[in-house]
């Protein structure tokens, strides 16, 4: 047995930990609304008797979590496909997954929902502490084996944090106690790019005992690839671009929770996930060989790179692209008129959502922007 008694701020919760959790999400009084959103034919308490039910945070994610994402697809989307799980089959013990970022809450419990389908274990999450708004989603997050990556600190806290995060993560994944997931930057990315902090990669390497290339490969470092065909909450995102541009953007009290709540129920097309070849031994190798910061920098490129080609992009990408270059190379081949007027259609009806105050070319343009960098990107 693991201990992670120098942990206790970080971990997730324990069985025991969640079962008492869950009873006290049960008895919410918004989870009937919840129940009733997510399995209209049952009756209103279904949800919370089941979680009353629970005796395990397996049995929790295996039987309820599973069953809401279930019918979150169903609900929201034209279906979920997976390429590339057969990658996790091959690894010895567990392994680090290090996905782009797009939605706060959808993104890790998919790969979750992915791997599960694949018959793998469930994976820990590395989850921001600004996400923990209340005590109904510390709950619920810390139950679905969220590691709490602290916020809002001090650069020295920060610093500490990260450490004490690092150490969890290698001991985890070297004792085969579980495998991680972290996304590849702090935050989602708003503007359709996906990148690597390399920050991310010196933290990795924080708590190794051995030289660079060791402390690498020892990690089992999975690139995975989240790809939306309606990026979620993507007006917010152009709205939070614009704002951002004429001072720093303050987020208000619960605006994380109304994104994770717009992530939820806004209508998503299809997704896909793909999960990447592992970094190879040869791939750290080279990277070793680099002199200082280049060989995170070099970790980086190739990270990035298997990231971004496992990106499948839709014709929304391709109208995107278009449309922000003012050019119609994909028309007819990735896409008709009719999908284009659509496309349109749907940009001014999520633009009319937001603020009047706000300028309507420069929020089309950014909008457009948000689905055609990854055609650019790849």
């Amino acid at each position: 047995m693991v201990d992670l008694s120098e942990f206790e701020d970080i971990r997730p919760y324990s069985d025991e930990e969640a079962v008492e959790a869950l009873k006290r999400v049960s008895r919410h009084p918004s989870l009937p609304m919840i129940s009733k959103y997510l399995f209209p034919k049952e009756n209103l308490d279904f949800l919370g008797s089941t979680l009353r039910r629970i005796k395990s945070i397996d049995e929790f994610q295996a039987v309820v979590m599973v069953g809401v994402v279930t019918a979150v697809l169903a609900r929201t989307s034209e279906g979920f496909t997976c390429s590339g799980m057969s990658n996790l089959m091959g690894l010895d013990g567990k392994f680090l997954a290090v996905s782009n970022h797009r939605d706060i809450v959808l993104d890790p419990a998919l790969i979750l929902f992915g791997m599960h389908d694949a018959g793998l274990p469930f994976a820990e999450l590395c989850v921001g502490s600004n996400l923990l708004s209340n005590k109904l989603i510390e709950d619920l997050m810390k139950s679905n084996r969220m590691i709490k990556v602290i916020r809002g600190i001090s650069a020295r806290q920060m610093y500490l944090n990260s450490q004490t995060l690092s150490k969890y993560i290698r001991l985890s994944i070297t004792s085969g106690n579980a495998s991680i997931w972290v996304a590849q930057k702090e935050g989602r990315s708003k503007n359709g790019i996906d990148k690597t902090e390399q920050g991310l990669l010196k933290m990795f390497d924080m708590s190794g005992e051995h030289g660079f290339e060791q402390n690498f490969k020892e990690l089992n470092i999975v690139p995975m690839s989240i790809s939306y065909e309606y990026e979620p909450c993507d007006s917010r995102k152009a709205r939070e671009i614009l704002m951002s541009r004429d001072a720093p953007y303050v987020k208000k009290p619960k605006e994380d929770l109304h994104s994770i709540l717009t992530g939820i129920r806004q209508r998503k097309g299809h997704i896909h996930l793909s999960v990447g070849n592992p970094i190879t031994a040869e791939e750290i190798e080279e990277a070793a060989a680099q002199s200082g910061n280049d060989r995170y920098q070099h970790l980086r490129g190739i990270l990035d790179q298997r990231i971004r080609s496992g990106y499948r992009l839709w014709k929304t990408n391709y109208m995107g692209y278009d449309l922000m270059k003012g050019t119609s190379k994909y028309l007819g081949v990735k896409y008709l008129p009719e999908d284009l007027e659509a496309f349109k259609a749907y940009t001014e009806h999520k633009l009319s959502k937001l603020e009047r105050r706000l300028d309507r070319d420069a929020l089309r343009d950014i909008f457009w922007h948000i689905y055609g960098n990854p055609v650019d990107d790849i």
